[in-house]
């Protein structure tokens, strides 16, 4: 089959690689008929993330039609359409029980490496890292997917791939991002990066009531996208952001902040960001934190910081004092898919959202390798790139 495979820092290459096949008994094939380049796959891209190994398949936004099954598998059948979430689930551990699917205490065969790293384990992902499981990912023409009984959704008839695809991962984290904000009537949220995450985000808060949105980028184009949201939107490169959401929050601050940005902020936004870029490119440091400074800084007291862009080992410099005597709660999580895929689904059939709204670019997975520079430069106006196989 044909499949996006890793092949070192900025090397990403459409080639032939052996088909997936059934290993365990819950395990299923699914034929792709559709995935999308994430903005974690940027990280992977630059090289920011460790134990990727040489043809490792790229990919974590997936979704299908089952063409095979193990003897364990009672839930899905061949023929089924299904949305299959990024996070790999057993369903029967400790934190599976309790709706922390990302948290899987089974999925993980790489553990004792990312143990050393994090001191503890999250669950396995597709396509990310040996740090995670080592799994092939679903920008390819077929995807093996372990527990295939917990994690994949069915497609109702009547909705389209581009309706539905970003329940694998966008949607549920620009909700989840949204939903740990306890979004309040009158609530002001303030939304850094307008990419898709943080475009899913600004509408998710607004279908959980917050009164305005304020989002921070400096791309035009994604600038315009979170405005046709009713979004009120801040260039950072034009004003100091601090000084704005004082303005207009009366010197209160937002009642949540969202960081979707996540390891590498844009160096050229203030003295702190490149002083971070510095350190990363002499191995003084391993993230650039400057957005997350940024949010805890415009927080208001006793308001709330959620994180769901992607940090990878430890930051520098962050504003604890700050957090700790204004009263600020930190929430964050790699995305427990499985929670939020119902919630989701019936929002989408219900027509209160359609996520495809985020999708600029659509190709074949030749084009997987140029159109990741593309999304990486943001050239093309590129806000989503769709591919399918």
């Amino acid at each position: 089959m044909k499949a996006l495979t890793w092949h070192g820092k900025h090397d990403i290459r459409c080639e032939r690689v052996p088909d997936p096949e059934i290993q365990d008994g819950r395990d299923a094939i699914i034929k792709v008929t559709a995935c999308a380049i994430c903005g974690s796959d940027l990280h992977l891209f630059d090289g920011v993330m460790p134990e990727m190994h040489s043809g490792d398949i790229m990919g974590h936004e997936t979704m299908g039609e089952v063409v095979e099954v193990g003897r364990d598998n009672a839930k899905l059948k061949v023929g089924d359409r299904v949305v299959v979430p990024f996070t790999i689930s057993c369903g029967e551990c400790f934190f599976c029980q309790r709706g922390f699917y990302s948290g899987c205490e089974r999925s993980n065969p790489d553990r004792s490496k990312v143990t050393k790293l994090w001191g503890n384990s999250p669950a396995g992902l597709f396509g990310y890292s040996h740090l995670l499981g080592g799994y092939s990912g679903g920008q390819a023409e077929y995807l093996r997917v372990p527990y295939a009984g917990v994690g994949p959704i069915k497609v109702p008839e009547g909705l389209s791939d581009e309706q539905v695809l970003f329940l694998s991962d966008i949607f549920p984290t620009g909700y989840m991002a949204a939903d740990f904000c306890n979004i309040q009537p009158g609530d002001t949220i303030a939304i850094w990066g307008c990419g898709p995450v943080g475009q899913m985000a600004i509408r998710s808060a607004f279908l959980l009531g917050a009164e305005r949105v304020i989002a921070v980028d400096t791309v035009p184009e994604r600038l315009a996208l979170a405005a046709s949201a009713g979004a009120l939107t801040l260039d950072f490169l034009d004003e100091d952001i601090y000084d704005r959401i004082m303005e207009l929050t009366r010197g209160r601050g937002a009642d949540a902040c969202i960081d979707a940005v996540g390891t590498e902020a844009d160096a050229s936004a203030s003295w702190d960001s490149r002083i971070d870029r510095i350190k990363v490119a002499t191995f003084m440091g391993t993230d650039r934190p400057h957005v997350l400074r940024q949010a805890i800084h415009c927080c208001r007291n006793f308001g709330t910081v959620s994180i769901v862009g992607v940090y990878g080992v430890f930051l520098d410099k962050i504003p604890m004092g700050s957090a700790i005597n204004r009263g600020l709660t930190f929430k964050m999580a790699q995305t427990p898919v499985q929670r939020y895929l119902p919630i989701l689904m019936e929002r989408i059939q219900k027509g209160e959202i359609d996520p495809s709204f985020v999708i600029t670019h659509r190709a074949s997975l030749e084009d997987g390798p140029e159109l990741y520079k593309t999304f990486r430069d943001k050239k093309d106006g590129c806000i989503k790139v769709v591919m399918k196989p």
